[in-house]
């Protein structure tokens, strides 16, 4: 028992230096994030196709309720903050992709709660992206590390440390982020 308590403590140290090593790669992600959203927020008439996404998640979540929903939202997150990490191998790009994305949809929907309610009620996303949001951060800005091995001396060597220091703190920080955000979004759907 001390040794596996000793091995979770190792790991969970490894996985926030590693995170500490990556700090400007999730910086930049969040910086990309941002422009993204004041894009999608300034220019929504350019973005008009994401309310068939939004009409596509409605008719998806409607009917869920308590657990099944807070199921939903976790595979959902966790689909989507480990493809942006692993598909990082490419260079970064789909982790970049992916931030863009992201941040023109919140942006976009910020907009459309604005026009309709005003800046007031921006507070009641905070609840849903305060978990959520460093989680997928983390990811993307993982991924995007990930990717950069291809400019190292010793790429082969690079990509393995990388790709399980990557894991190590996607399980041990990123998984349990996305498990809380999952419940505080879920129960607080559920509740309005």
């Amino acid at each position: 028992m001390s040794n596996l308590k000793l091995n979770t403590k190792k790991q969970w140290n490894e996985a926030v230096s590693y995170l500490n090593e990556s700090k400007y790669y999730i910086l930049f992600i969040i910086a990309i994030f941002l422009v993204s959203v004041f894009a999608g927020f300034f220019y929504p008439e350019k973005f008009t196709m994401i309310n068939e996404l939004i009409r596509d998640l409605i008719s998806k979540t409607q009917d869920l309720k308590g657990p099944s929903l807070i199921l939903y939202i976790l595979q959902n997150n966790v689909t989507s903050a480990f493809l942006g990490l692993i598909l990082g191998i490419g260079l970064g790009i789909f982790s970049l992709a992916n931030a863009v994305v992201n941040g023109v949809v919140i942006g976009y929907v910020m907009n459309k709660v604005y026009v309709i309610a005003g800046a007031g009620e921006f507070w009641r996303l905070l609840p849903h992206g305060i978990f959520e949001l460093p989680a997928i951060f983390i990811s993307l800005g993982l991924g995007l590390k990930l990717g950069m091995f291809v400019f190292a001396k010793n790429k082969k060597k690079e990509l393995k440390t990388r790709f399980y220091k990557s894991m190590n703190a996607f399980l041990l920080i990123v998984l349990p982020l996305l498990i809380i955000a999952a419940i505080i979004e879920g129960t607080l759907i559920t509740l309005i």
